[in-house]
C-alpha cells in the first residue's frame, strides 16, 4: 500500500446498506410481500404425512381374520349384508 499524502482524504460519508434500494432507484412493477413465508407441500408429501397418522396394525387381529378366511368362516350372510348396505349408503 502506498500513501502519497493527506490531500486526497475525503470528508465523512454516510453509510448505507448495499441491499437497500433508495426511492430514486424505483420499485419493480410486481408487488412484493415482506415478512410472509409460504410452504408448498406436494401431493406425494401430503400422502406420506397421512400414512404416518395411520393407527398401528393389530397383527393378532389380522392373523385371526386370515385364519377365518382360510377356514371359510369369515364371510357370513350378516357381514355381506352390512357391507352391501354400507356400499349403497356411500354411493347414494
Amino acid at each position: 500500500m502506498v500513501i502519497q499524502s493527506t490531500a486526497h482524504v475525503h470528508a465523512p460519508q454516510t453509510l448505507s446498506a448495499p441491499h437497500r434500494m433508495s426511492p430514486a432507484q424505483g420499485r419493480s412493477s410486481t408487488p412484493t410481500s415482506y415478512g410472509v413465508d409460504q410452504l408448498d407441500i406436494s401431493p406425494e408429501a401430503d400422502l406420506v404425512a397421512q400414512v404416518h397418522n395411520l393407527p398401528e396394525i393389530r397383527e393378532d387381529r389380522v392373523a385371526q381374520i386370515k385364519a377365518q378366511i382360510a377356514s371359510g368362516t369369515y364371510e357370513t350372510e350378516a357381514k355381506l349384508d352390512l357391507a352391501l348396505s354400507n356400499l349403497l349408503d356411500e354411493i347414494g
